[in-house]
């Protein structure tokens, strides 16, 4: 039975779907079956740039135990630069990539 369960968030980012990179602009975040992964449900995310179509994505399917591990070591991270006082969103210049 499909979950319906979906939702989406605005982010900023970048993603890779083959030899380029390409901007990310929103995540849809869905549990329900996969397509891939031979479980009845996954986490499903999505990593998508709507205005540039289907192939500005990149997919993402986790087991419900790989999801809460990715959730729990992501907050751990960014505790952890936040006490070194690195925790920061500075644009770089272009030129220095």
């Amino acid at each position: 039975m499909c979950t319906m369960i979906a939702q989406q968030v605005q982010i900023q980012g970048r993603g890779k779907n083959g030899p380029e990179w390409f901007e990310v602009r929103e995540a849809n975040v869905s549990y329900d079956h996969p397509y891939d992964r031979p479980l009845e449900h996954a986490l499903n995310i999505d990593f998508v740039n709507e205005a540039q179509g289907p192939s500005a994505r990149v997919a993402v399917e986790l087991s419900i135990e790989g999801a809460r591990n990715l959730v729990k070591t992501i907050e751990a991270v960014l505790a952890q630069a936040d006490e070194r006082g690195v925790l920061e969103d500075i644009r770089v210049a272009a030129a220095i990539r």
